[in-house]
Formats: C-alpha cells, sequence, structure tokens
C-alpha cells in the first residue's frame, strides 16, 4: 500500500516537472525568440544590412524629420507633408502665411528642429501650432524668457513650438513632444513691403537656406588692462555682437529621388491697372481677376530650390511716381510712402573710378560663375576711356589683376576681360580682404568712386563685413550684385545701405544684359544727394533715420507713425547741380493693411544700422529694439515667438528624441565643389590667376599674394536614439538552446 502514494507522488513531480519544463520550454524557446525578433524588426536599428526604413541625409528633402541610428548615416525618416506659402499682395503691403505640416511616423517622441529662410525685411508676428484639433497659439517674449519657457515645458512632457531669429533672414522652429504617429501643423505669418525699382513691381520669397561659409577669424582682437602698483595683465573684451554661431543642416544630394515639395499662391491686389506679371524662375498658372488684381499658382510639381519672384508693372508703363498709404492702429496712422524723382537729361560723364569684385569660391559653382563672369564683361565693356577701374578675385585666397587702378584703355579692358573669362569656382569665401581692399582709395584723388561686389554672399560673418564697410567706405558707394538662386539678400542690401549704393539682383545668365543695364543706369547718372523729408505735423517718428542717396529708376521709400495722417510730407533733394522738391498731402492717403508691421521692422533695422555706424551704443540699441519687439509683436534678436500647450502629453519615463532637418541645395549649385570648400582647392585654377596676375603687374606683386587658410564646414550631428536589436536576437538564440537542453533533459528523466 505504501508504494501506491509513493508511485503517486513520483508521477505528480514528473507531471508538474514536466509541465514546468514544457512551460519554460515554450517560453525561452518560442516565445521570447518570437518577442526578440518582432521587437528587432520593429526597431531595426542595429542591423548590419540596411532595412527598407533606413535613409541617409543625402536622400531626404528639407523639412523631413530624421532619427539617428547606431550606424553611421543611417537615419529613420519621419517624412514631411508639406509646404505651403499663401501671400495675399495689396497694393504695397504683402501679408504671407507661411504652412508646413509633419508627421512623426515612428514609435518615439521627438523634438524637431528646422531652419527656414524669409525675406530679410519681413516682419514676423504670428505663430500657430495645430495638433488634432487643438490650436496652439504663441506669444512674444524676451528670448532668454521664451527659450526658458520652451525648455520647462519640453522637460514637462508638453508640447511647444520656440521661434528664434538666427539671422534676419534665416529662422529657426523648435517643435517639441511630437508624439509617436502625430501630425502637426505650424502657421507663421509675416509683413513686408513690395518692392518697387526700375519701373516695376517685385515680391521675392525666399524658400531655401543655402550653406554658408564661416571664414577664419580677422577681427581685431581688443584687450583691457588691469593694473595694480603700476603692473597687471590684459584680458580680451566681450564681443560687441556676440559669438554669431553658423546655422548649418544636412543637405540633399542632386542625385536623390527625394524633393522637398512646396505649393505656393498669391492673390495680386496691385491697386492700379496692370500688366506683364510674370515669375522669373518658376512655372506659374496666372488668371485675371479684373483689370487691377490676378492669381497667381505654382504649375506642376515644384520643389524649394531656389527663391520665388514675381514681378508686376502698370499697364502701358505707366508706372506710378508716388505712392502714399496709411493704417490706423490704436491712436496712431502709419504712413507708407513711395516717391520716384524725376528722370533728368544725362550730363557730360565725369571721369570715374570704378572696382569690380567678383566671388569665385566653390559655392559659386555651377551657373553661378557662368552669371558672374558674363556680368563683370558686360560691366567692363561699359567702361569709358576716361574712367579708372581694377578687378579684384577672391576665394580663400585674392588677387588684384592691377597693383592700383587703371585708366580704361582698350589694351587693360581686354586683358580684365580674358582674365576675368578664365576664372573657376574653388576654394572658400573669405570675402573680408577683397572688402578692405576695394575699400582702400587711399592713393587715389577726390572724385566719383564706386565699388561693384559681385557674389552669392553665403557667409556666416555679415556683421563684421557690414562694420568693415561703416569703418572704411569713405568716399565710396558700394553695389552689391547678388548672384544664384538663392542669393544673401540680408547681407546684399544692408552692405549697399551702408555704403550708399543698391542692390541688384541676377537669378540666371539670360537676365544679365537687363539687370547690367539697370546698374550702369544708376553709375552712370546722377544720384539725387541731400536728401530730406520733413512732415508739417510735429511728433513723427520716420525710418529710415538716416535718408539714402536715390538712384536712377529706384524710389524713396518712407515709412512714418504720427498721431493723425495730416499736413503734408515734403521730400527734396539735388539732382546733380539742380534742387527738386515733391511734396504730398497726407490726408489723401489711401487705406492699406500692414503698415505698422512694417514700420516697427524698419525702425528695428533703423537702429542695427546706427550701432553698426556708432552713432549709438550696444544698450540704447537693445533697448530700442525690444520696445519695439514687443510693443508690435515681432521676432527679433531679442524676443522670439513660445506656443506651449497646458496639457502633459508624453509619459515621464518615454525619452525624447532630437531631430534635426536636412535642406535642399540651391538650383545651379555644384555639389561636389561645394563639399570641396575649406579642403582641397583647386590648385590649377589658382595658379592661372596669380599668372594672370603677375603678367598684369609685376613678378614681386604676384608674391605677395597668400592664401588665406578656410574654415571647414560646420556639421549638425544628431544624437544617438537606437535600441539594443542584435543584443534582443542574441538572447532569444540564446534562450532557444536552454529551453531545448532542458526540454531534452525533462525528457531523460521521465524515461528514466
Amino acid at each position: 500500500m505504501s508504494a501506491l502514494p509513493s508511485l503517486s507522488r513520483r508521477q505528480h513531480r514528473r507531471t508538474v516537472l514536466t509541465r514546468f519544463g514544457l512551460l519554460l520550454w515554450f517560453s525561452n524557446a518560442i516565445l521570447l525568440p518570437v518577442l526578440a525578433v518582432i521587437f528587432a524588426l520593429l526597431h531595426p536599428l542595429e542591423s548590419h544590412a540596411q532595412p527598407a526604413a533606413f535613409v541617409t541625409p543625402n536622400e531626404m528633402g528639407a523639412g523631413s524629420l530624421l532619427l539617428q541610428t547606431t550606424q553611421d548615416g543611417k537615419y529613420i525618416e519621419a517624412p514631411r507633408l508639406a509646404t505651403d506659402v499663401d501671400i495675399d499682395v495689396n497694393g504695397p503691403t504683402a501679408r504671407a502665411v507661411l504652412t508646413q505640416a509633419f508627421e512623426n511616423s515612428t514609435d518615439k517622441w521627438v523634438e524637431a528642429l528646422y531652419v527656414f529662410p524669409l525675406p530679410e525685411d519681413s516682419a514676423v508676428y504670428s505663430l500657430k501650432m495645430i495638433v488634432g484639433n487643438r490650436v496652439i497659439v504663441a506669444d512674444i517674449k524676451e528670448k532668454q524668457a521664451a527659450r526658458a519657457i520652451y525648455e520647462k515645458a519640453r522637460r514637462e512632457g508638453k508640447k511647444a513650438t520656440l521661434v528664434e531669429q538666427q539671422r534676419p533672414n534665416v529662422f529657426t522652429n523648435a517643435v517639441a513632444n511630437i508624439g509617436p504617429h502625430e501630425k502637426i501643423v505650424v502657421q507663421i505669418e509675416y509683413q513686408q513691403a513690395v518692392r518697387l525699382a526700375d519701373g516695376r513691381f517685385s515680391l521675392r520669397v525666399p524658400l531655401v537656406v543655402a550653406p554658408r561659409y564661416t571664414p577664419q577669424d580677422t577681427s581685431p582682437i581688443t584687450q583691457n588692462a588691469d593694473l595694480k602698483a603700476g603692473w597687471g595683465s590684459t584680458r580680451e573684451s566681450a564681443s560687441r555682437k556676440g559669438s554669431g554661431k553658423p546655422v548649418s543642416a544636412p543637405l540633399i544630394a542632386p542625385d536623390s529621388d527625394r524633393t522637398n515639395p512646396v505649393t505656393l499662391k498669391v492673390n495680386l491686389n496691385a491697386g492700379f491697372p496692370v500688366d506683364d506679371v510674370k515669375s522669373l524662375y518658376h512655372a506659374v498658372r496666372i488668371d485675371k481677376i479684373n483689370d487691377q488684381a490676378r492669381r497667381i499658382v505654382l504649375d506642376g510639381d515644384t520643389t524649394a530650390e531656389r527663391d520665388f519672384v514675381l514681378e508686376w508693372n502698370a499697364v502701358a508703363s505707366n508706372v506710378p511716381s508716388v505712392g502714399l498709404f496709411r493704417e490706423r492702429v490704436g491712436k496712431d496712422d502709419y504712413v507708407l510712402a513711395y516717391v520716384t524723382p524725376p528722370a533728368v537729361a544725362t550730363p557730360q560723364k565725369a571721369g570715374r573710378e570704378v572696382v569690380f569684385v567678383i566671388d569665385n569660391s566653390g559655392s559659386m559653382g555651377g551657373t553661378s560663375i557662368e552669371q558672374a563672369r558674363a556680368s563683370l564683361d558686360y560691366a567692363l565693356s561699359r567702361l569709358e576711356p576716361n574712367d579708372r577701374f581694377n578687378v579684384i578675385r577672391f576665394d580663400d585666397t585674392m588677387t588684384k589683376f592691377f597693383p592700383d587702378s587703371v585708366v580704361a584703355t582698350a589694351d587693360n579692358i581686354a586683358k580684365a576681360r580674358r582674365f576675368v573669362t578664365s576664372l573657376e569656382a574653388a576654394g572658400g569665401t573669405e570675402m573680408l580682404p577683397p572688402l578692405q581692399a576695394a575699400l582702400d582709395d587711399s592713393h587715389q584723388a577726390d572724385g566719383l568712386r564706386q565699388v561693384v561686389f559681385l557674389t552669392d554672399g553665403e557667409v556666416n560673418n555679415e556683421q563684421q563685413l557690414l562694420d568693415a564697410i561703416a569703418a572704411s567706405r569713405g568716399r565710396s558707394r558700394i553695389f552689391m550684385v547678388g548672384i544664384g538662386s538663392a542669393p544673401n539678400t540680408y547681407l546684399m542690401s544692408r552692405a549697399a545701405e551702408l555704403g550708399r549704393g543698391s542692390f541688384t539682383h541676377i537669378g540666371s545668365v539670360a537676365e544679365v544684359n537687363d539687370r547690367m543695364h539697370a546698374l550702369f543706369d544708376k553709375l552712370e547718372n546722377p544720384a539725387v544727394t541731400n536728401v530730406a523729408a520733413v512732415f508739417s505735423e510735429k511728433n513723427v517718428s520716420l525710418s529710415p533715420n538716416l535718408l539714402p542717396d536715390i538712384y536712377h529708376g529706384e524710389p524713396l521709400v518712407l515709412a512714418a507713425r504720427m498721431g493723425k495722417a495730416a499736413g503734408t510730407l515734403t521730400v527734396s533733394g539735388m539732382v546733380g547741380d539742380r534742387p527738386w522738391t515733391i511734396s504730398l498731402p497726407l490726408d489723401q492717403a489711401s487705406n492699406a493693411k500692414g503698415i505698422s508691421k512694417i514700420w516697427a521692422r524698419r525702425q528695428i533695422d533703423d537702429a542695427e544700422v546706427n550701432l553698426t555706424l556708432g552713432k549709438i551704443t550696444q544698450t540704447e540699441a537693445d533697448k530700442r529694439i525690444l520696445r519695439l519687439a514687443l510693443e508690435h509683436h515681432l521676432v527679433t534678436r531679442l524676443t522670439s515667438l513660445v506656443a506651449v500647450d497646458t496639457r502633459r502629453l508624453r509619459p515621464a519615463n518615454a525619452p525624447l528624441t532630437e531631430a534635426d532637418i536636412p535642406l535642399q541645395l540651391p538650383a545651379g549649385w555644384d555639389y561636389n565643389k561645394l563639399l570641396g570648400i575649406g579642403t582641397a582647392r583647386n590648385a590649377e585654377a589658382d595658379a592661372g590667376h596669380r599668372q594672370a596676375a603677375g603678367n598684369a603687374q609685376g613678378d614681386d606683386e604676384a608674391a605677395e599674394l597668400e592664401p588665406i587658410s578656410a574654415a571647414p564646414p560646420a556639421s549638425v550631428p544628431l544624437p544617438q536614439t537606437a535600441t539594443p536589436a542584435t543584443l534582443f536576437i542574441l538572447e532569444g538564440l540564446l534562450a532557444l538552446l536552454l529551453g531545448s537542453s532542458l526540454l531534452a533533459f525533462v525528457s531523460k528523466r521521465n524515461r528514466a
């Protein structure tokens, strides 16, 4: 009898052990490996083979979110849905709404950072972030305070967005806590003034941020002495303008099938009968609404690889010579006036000195260098026998073709044209040395002196260049010629303003003759000087504070704030040796929207210009800019727009992944030459430049042309966010072996 219970207990133990073994085998041999493989398939971040989910920055379009893996150069994509630009032009002003929609296609919580361009004179005043059915409206704050609010919301798992100005025409938008598989929409609104020049109205919409070269630091070293009992030490002074850190992002390779799609619509209401409405660089559909209005839409698939430019003029070339508009906001009237001086007979041209500066750096590769060579060749052909001239070319080295300006004889012009024809794009963009060389007129007599600067302006040291112009401009007038599909228009327009000249853009070789002809009309005709603007009413705040010279074909554009738009505005000046005056009755101004934002933006620009010219201190400029920005809700270098959702959405234990956004290369840029900036230069081309200069100026002069070292382009690393997929797979295989061994052991015991 006693054996039965003993046998039963032994069988029971065997049964339990068998079941436990089977369960353990199933868990380790089947369940865990399957789960591990499934997890690895969902998170294939360390697989040695490249799954379809992997992408590289060179395959991406601007605006795509990327999550980095542990494999160098391999990312998981969260695709951008769309970019849309909707613009309403009403008379002299344009209101734009920029909409960018994103989708996070991953299982991670994401923080996105993207870089986008806006017009250099735009007044950015509104930001909305739309998530599902929630609309989050941004507020304007001081920059540091806005950053602190954003970082706090980011840590707390709340959705937040922060728009900051990195340059006057380059902005960044950080968006925190985008949930897994979540869509967001960001809308940014800005105002700008319509441009009038050479009888045509125009509107420019930048669509791409071009890569920028960071030159070596050639700024002067300023030190202060701390003395005690006669002895002491020196310390370097703080920078007046801050660090000016470069803004960069990954680039898309030109042979990639990825693009950055964009849609754009312009509702044009000119305020007068219009004719010859055209898009300079994009195919568009134009629908006529009435004599004064058109609807313009991009035609077909379009990518953000070049700036959009729309032009229009009045019927039968009856271009208005004056324009007067006002907007009532609160207790004040804001006035915007366009005044074009009359055309006068060109007097006998006096001799002048013209210094041409041409950029042949790597960023000018492709069609840009063709445009620059053609433009300079045309300019040389327009020189008169009583002119003096010189040509300076630069990349990360510099060549003055003649030791000093020479008479524009046929032989000298022919030599210079051959030199220009031989130029090739290579090397970095060290713009400061040639700018200083062009402004140096210490060996010249008095008289008219003009500097014509041909470049794309894609550098990070704009303020250093503007400071040099303010310090050394002397009697020179600077005329900037922007080359390429997406030039740095902020640098161009500000340099021309400080240099008391003008800015011309050439976006294709086909435009060279017309654009350069218009430029030489300015160079060869007398400017309106000693310009003054007087209001009959008191307490008027006028912009610009420093009225510029006015060149042929360009109006004087004034913005003012006053209690009530009444009385008259009188503008006067000298056209050559003849006085010129015009009076405008302010009560006849037409109503227009957005003028208050434009006035505030121009007041902020005035403060920056006066700071550069040394007319006000840094403290005074910052105080003025901050007051204007907060009062008018504008993004500046001192203020940002920040929006925060009140709800916490990201779980406390869920990590937040950062993702930078790659940008598309501007149309016409040579990708291979761009990658060569700061590395291997085109030694053969450089030797040719030196040889040509040596032939023109002698071996001693050529021997002094030493290369300037170029800094490598900055890179933007992305944080690691990978999971140990390979480890999971190995653990699964190990569990399978252990489970099989245990099952074999249990079976052997049962048979025993």
